[in-house]
């Protein structure tokens, strides 16, 4: 069985990436997954394979394949079964509450969900709130590549009609790719939807400023169902026929060990992993010399964080991106790591960066402050089954990126604020409008306002403010627990303070930006850093 793309599959399409890699360099190991390796010629068969097993069993262009697993290499033989048979793959959260889970599943509408054994209970919950959960099958060899389900939209009993063979429809480098799940700030989840054509020119654009080769050791520590999993290093590094070494969590110490031994040369990572990692007692001691590029987003870094990485040798370069711009849009080169503290750099190639003002929308020349717009080949298609969502965000062949900027006259770039009231804890998504909306579900709430702010561990954390109902009594602790028991626990405030009133607007909107100057100068984590590192 061949996993060669049809003759008129796009050029820009990622099936092609292990096809071309398995008879270039067959041998080499694409993927470490906990010591278990897989050369590239292994992952173009069962790729290829699962694809065949997959058109053959009635799943078509467009269908989707949801999954709920950590990373592993089972994960990435998905991944490129769905690139080369036109399939879109939804990786879903692990972190996520049954009740927030389900409601992405109702969204996405998958044909197969693919389940690892450690999460068949919170599949179980989730689906158990769906008038009509999909099918669900465990990923690997001893799961869905061994038999794989008729897709969810047979009806149960009645026999998938198998496509002929030989009739695939050739694969388009428009053709939706990835789903990933991105905070909406009212709230409610969105799934913006990537292209085979999106993942080429965002990865292509990383390979103009990586200088990536064959030779490279990838870490990939960032979880597989945000899009940084994917098109931050570790795609390209299957491109380049490099080997990813893929961690199913993040633990400083075992991280750290791991550069040293496997001689790491690419690491991507968010605040909190690199402030984690350089207080760990190994961090003095361990040999970071093969670090080539360590590269940080998520959220902004602070200042003394950086200089910390720098005097250990490596130059921590900041970056800026967002899962609509399939992520990458700024970067920092290594040179201007260091003397350019604070700023997420330029615009990578392939992308087209402005700044506007954020009411009028007038684009300003040379340096200025005001909205962030994104333009190029790396834009998403849109939000699935969102269409105002979608018209909000693109315009005049820009996305609104939300985030408050200052150019300087050099064309370098620095995230001043968020003008949408999204907070980043640890690297996550949070939408003040989800948190309150399960605190205003509490019996004892009347009203409820949610703030992100300053916390140098997290980044940032949530700080809610509750009016109690008349004639009722709460505390924090026991909102606490009623947050927990409906969120994930990035989501779960950091504290929670009882007012008489939450201060608002001449039209009723709450003044978040108050309540946030109020509680910053008090919330301020105390971070020790490592004996002789502090700033």
């Amino acid at each position: 069985m061949t996993g060669a793309p049809g003759p008129a599959d796009g050029l820009h399409t990622l099936g092609r990436w292990t096809t071309d890699r398995s008879l270039a360099t067959p041998h080499r190991i694409a993927i470490d997954d906990r010591g278990l390796t897989l050369s590239y010629a292994e992952l173009e068969r069962r790729a290829a394979n699962l694809a065949a097993a997959l058109h053959a069993a009635g799943y078509a262009t467009g269908d989707r394949i949801a999954t709920l697993t950590g990373n592993s290499s089972d994960h990435v033989v998905v991944f490129f079964a769905c690139a080369k048979a036109g399939l879109v793959l939804v990786p879903l959260s692990w972190r996520l509450s049954p009740r927030e889970l389900s409601a992405q599943l109702g969204l996405a509408d998958p044909q197969l969900l693919l389940v690892e054994d450690d999460l068949d209970a919170l599949a179980a919950a989730a689906c158990s709130l769906l008038p009509q959960p999909p099918r669900t099958a465990a990923p690997g060899p001893g799961g869905v590549e061994k038999s794989v389900p008729a897709p969810s939209r047979v009806l149960p009993g009645a026999e998938a009609v198998p496509a002929a063979a030989g009739l695939r429809s050739p694969v388009r480098d428009d053709d939706a790719l990835l789903m990933v799940f991105t905070s909406g700030t009212e709230g409610a989840s969105k799934a913006a939807v990537l292209t085979h054509a999106n993942c080429f020119w965002t990865n292509l654009a990383l390979s103009r400023t990586l200088d990536m080769a064959s030779t490279d050791v990838v870490l990939a520590v960032l979880p597989q169902f945000h899009v940084g999993g994917w098109n931050i290093q570790p795609l390209l590094a299957w491109w380049a026929g490099a080997t990813v070494v893929l961690e199913r969590g993040f633990e400083p110490g075992r991280v750290l060990q791991l550069i040293a031994e496997r001689r790491v040369t690419m690491l991507m990572g968010v605040p909190t992993q690199y402030l984690m990692l350089a207080e760990h007692p190994d961090f003095a001691q361990t040999d970071l010399g093969s670090l080539r590029h360590a590269v940080v987003g998520g959220a902004p870094m602070p200042a003394p964080l950086l200089r910390i990485w720098h005097r250990r040798g490596v130059a921590l370069s900041q970056g800026y991106g967002l899962t609509e711009a399939s992520p990458n849009v700024l970067c920092l080169a290594n040179e201007d790591a260091e003397r350019m503290v604070g700023y997420s750099g330029k615009p990578y190639p392939h992308v087209a960066v402005a700044v506007a003002d954020p009411v009028t929308g007038e684009i300003y020349d040379g340096a200025a402050t005001g909205e962030l717009l994104v333009g190029g080949p790396g834009v998403f298609a849109g939000y699935f089954r969102d269409p105002a969502a979608t018209a909000a965000v693109l315009a005049d062949g820009w996305l609104r990126t939300g985030d408050l900027v200052e150019r300087d006259a050099d064309g370098y770039i620095r995230v001043v604020d968020r003008l949408k009231d999204i907070y980043i804890s640890g690297g996550e998504n949070v939408a003040p409008a989800e948190v309150e909306a399960v605190l205003l579900a509490h019996p004892a709430v009347a009203q409820a306002a949610v703030v992100g702010v300053p916390n140098e561990r997290w980044g940032e954390s949530g700080a809610a403010f509750v009016v109690v109902r008349a004639g009722m009594a709460t505390d924090e602790q026991e909102l606490l627990e009623h947050c927990a028991a409906q969120l994930s626990a990035f989501k779960v405030p950091a504290r929670i303070s009882m007012v008489g009133a939450l201060p608002r607007t001449a039209l009723n909107k709450v003044l978040r930006a108050r309540l946030r100057q109020e509680l910053t100068k008090h919330t301020r984590a105390q971070t020790t850093y490592p004996e002789g590192s502090r700033p």
